[in-house]
């Protein structure tokens, strides 16, 4: 069990991801924002959410893109557009994440989830990662 204040450092951390998650982060600029050491960061927040950072920015990322390439966007704009350097990771860690590739979540109909409010598509919608 973590203190509350560890947690309060941790969400500080998480919610950045949330809001910057197109933004270039990594595990040394979200400790910095935990007031934490890298390793020590990782660890914790791996005990707290159950994955590791890169993995839960990875999962935000991908479940933006999802969001546009409902609307057309191509594979390699979707990627650019939440932040993912390289289209092969992205490519590799969409399917991971949601069960399909990124073209096939495209090219598939989305018309229940255009006809949804926004606030319940977006809950719908979130990836679960398949491990």
């Amino acid at each position: 069990m973590q203190d509350p204040q560890t947690l309060a450092h941790l969400r500080r951390a998480r919610d950045l991801m949330d809001r910057a998650y197109a933004e270039p982060l990594d595990v040394p600029t979200l400790a910095a924002k935990a007031y934490m050491s890298p390793s020590h960061f990782s660890r914790e927040f791996r005990a707290a959410y159950g994955e590791t950072p890169y993995a839960y920015l990875m999962t935000r990322r991908v479940e933006r893109s999802m969001a546009l390439l409902r609307e057309g966007w191509s594979v390699t704009d979707a990627c650019t557009a939440v932040g993912a350097t390289s289209l092969g990771s992205f490519s590799s860690s969409f399917p991971r994440i949601t069960g399909e590739t990124p073209s096939a979540y495209r090219s598939r109909p989305h018309d229940a989830v255009e006809a949804m409010p926004p606030c319940v598509a977006k809950i719908l919608t979130r990836p679960t990662p398949f491990d």
